[in-house]
């Protein structure tokens, strides 16, 4: 046992200083009057009991759970589609599998910033498309609104990681014996039949992985909105993470700031909770 404490010791050194240390400071925060310049007093829950007053933080939260039903279940449904047909070593699928994955390595930023361009209305690539298709009359003026500022952001995330979910659901798709499949088209199951009876069970700790990603890296969205949004227009795409930014960075107000991150923590580990629960194993 020593031994063994010795030798994941480097590890959890690490975790102490990055991230239980963080943590603890963070709740310390939260209890405090802490602004970015100038003393902390302390505070008690005061930053706590202001928080279901605040309506820039109750619109933030709701904008970022409807980013998140929404971002979810089309990543699961994309990585899927793509994970079949990446599933068998045929010719050309390295490269294909390369092709899909590359944008995942891409970060976050540089992506916004690509997208940015992409939907600009007077020099981007996507509104001469839509011209010379005759789908639009003039440029679309994409950041001016919530949802087409939200489209274009679900379209970079889809771009930028669809690759991830894709790479684990083909691992998943690639541990299933084959006479499993096999033997339930001799049974005459259909193909629909055999993937909603036999294969998306038998995938349920990849599903339950890939959507404990997916559903975490939503509630925490931050970069593209800061990017390409800036949560405009009027705050119609604010998310949590942003407000949390703004709170802490822009208004100097830290405790606050700390008070929101731990109430978000809380928020995750209640909705992954959930999510393992309902795809636990089951005998």
């Amino acid at each position: 046992k020593l031994t063994g404490l010795l030798l994941v010791s480097p590890a959890l050194l690490l975790v102490a200083v990055f991230f239980l240390a963080p943590l603890a400071l963070t709740v310390w925060m939260s209890l405090h009057r802490w602004p970015l310049l100038g003393t902390p007093e302390w505070s008690g829950l005061d930053n706590y009991l202001a928080i279901p007053g605040d309506k820039t933080f109750l619109g933030a939260l709701g904008y970022t759970v409807l980013y998140t039903v929404l971002i979810t279940p089309l990543l699961y449904v994309l990585g899927l589609a793509l994970a079949f047909l990446v599933r068998d070593n045929r010719p050309g699928v390295g490269l294909f599998r390369t092709v899909w994955f590359l944008p995942y390595v891409t970060g976050f930023a540089s992506a916004a910033y690509l997208f940015l361009w992409l939907f600009d209305p007077s020099v981007g690539f996507v509104d001469r498309v839509l011209t010379d298709l005759g789908l639009t009359d003039e440029p679309v003026q994409w950041m001016n609104a919530a949802g087409t500022a939200t489209a274009a952001v679900i379209a970079m995330v889809v771009w930028k990681v669809g690759g991830f979910p894709m790479l684990l659901l083909m691992s998943g798709l690639q541990s299933i014996p084959q006479e499993i499949n096999e033997a339930a088209l001799v049974d005459g199951a259909g193909r629909w039949s055999t993937l909603f009876r036999v294969t998306l069970p038998l995938l349920r700790r990849t599903t339950a992985l890939v959507l404990v990603f997916s559903v975490s890296g939503s509630l925490l969205a931050f970069e593209q909105f800061f990017i390409m949004t800036n949560g405009g227009p009027a705050n119609e795409t604010l998310t949590i993470v942003h407000w949390i930014y703004n709170s802490s960075f822009a208004n100097f107000q830290l405790g606050y700031g700390s008070a929101l991150s731990v109430v978000l923590l809380l928020l995750l580990m209640a909705v992954n909770g959930v999510q393992l629960f309902l795809l636990r194993e089951r005998d």
